[in-house]
């Protein structure tokens, strides 16, 4: 999920909220109400330090929070859940601070773009194959891959010789 999109959905979530406060204030205002003696006013109390470092902490945390979930959403990749996408990228590789090459899989093809700050370019067109060993996470030519495996072969022998 992308940043506009959890900015997206949490404008309309406040709307919503917005709108449940005000339907509940109406409706709390159409009950009858029953007289209170009138008693003096107190002396408006003046906003403390303490106020203000409550008010600033709670602020920072709502901040920190709306953040956290944008973290959360790009780190565990909550744009996938939609399914059935009909644009899938298969690889990319950056050849400038603002160039890079992408490989997308659309209907059972590979196009190969050229994708820069203003524009993007088909450079070439192949038709879909397996992902390539080289590329992917767990392969041994990849050196997570290779610790991977022989973090699971350490394991596995430890298992054997254990009583």
């Amino acid at each position: 999920m992308n940043l506009a999109r959890v900015s997206s959905l949490f404008v309309r979530g406040t709307a919503l909220l917005a709108l449940g406060l005000h339907m509940a204030h109406a409706a709390h205002a159409a009950l009858p109400t029953v007289s209170t003696p009138v008693r003096e006013a107190a002396p408006p109390s003046a906003v403390g330090g303490a106020g203000l470092l409550q008010a600033g902490f709670g602020m920072a945390a709502v901040v920190g929070l709306i953040f956290l979930c944008a973290w959360l959403a790009r780190r565990f990749g909550l744009q996938r859940l939609g399914g059935g996408q009909a644009v899938k990228v298969v690889s990319t590789a950056m050849v400038g601070p603002r160039e890079r090459v992408v490989v997308v899989e659309v209907a059972g093809q590979w196009l190969v773009l050229g994708v820069t700050g203003s524009q993007v370019n088909t450079l070439h067109t192949l038709p879909a194959q397996a992902t390539p060993a080289a590329v992917t996470p767990m392969s041994p030519q990849n050196p997570m891959g290779l610790f991977a495996q022989k973090l699971r072969d350490s394991l596995a022998g430890k298992a054997r010789t254990a009583p």
